[in-house]
């Protein structure tokens, strides 16, 4: 029996990452961490956040908190205005099976600090 491919189908979920310091995080100097607004794929939400923190832990930065928004269609839902270049990460983040950084700003004074292992 063929399983129904429309049950898996991949989403686009818009994700707020707030990411902590760590040595080699490419984050200014003085900044203390970053918010970052994450356009990512998954079947879920919970595939979106694993797959995001996986890409952000390999590009040497520190994830500290997850906020999920939802899928465009949910953000509609909820009276979000969604511009023409926010749609079109959307697309490519799902294009592409990808998790996409559409935002990012750096924090700067008291943010939680991230302790070694």
């Amino acid at each position: 029996m063929a399983k129904d491919k429309s049950k898996s189908r991949q989403q686009v979920y818009t994700l707020v990452v707030q990411i902590g310091r760590k040595e080699g995080d490419g984050l200014p100097k003085d900044a203390s961490g970053a918010g970052l607004v994450v356009f990512a794929s998954g079947v879920d939400e919970a595939e979106a956040v694993r797959e995001t923190v996986a890409v952000l832990k390999q590009a040497e930065t520190a994830p500290l908190d997850v906020t999920g928004y939802g899928t465009l269609e949910e953000r509609l839902a909820e009276g979000h205005e969604i511009d023409a270049e926010e749609r079109g990460l959307m697309q490519r983040a799902l294009d592409e099976n990808a998790v996409i950084i559409a935002q990012m700003q750096p924090f700067y004074g008291d943010a939680p600090e991230v302790e070694a292992d």
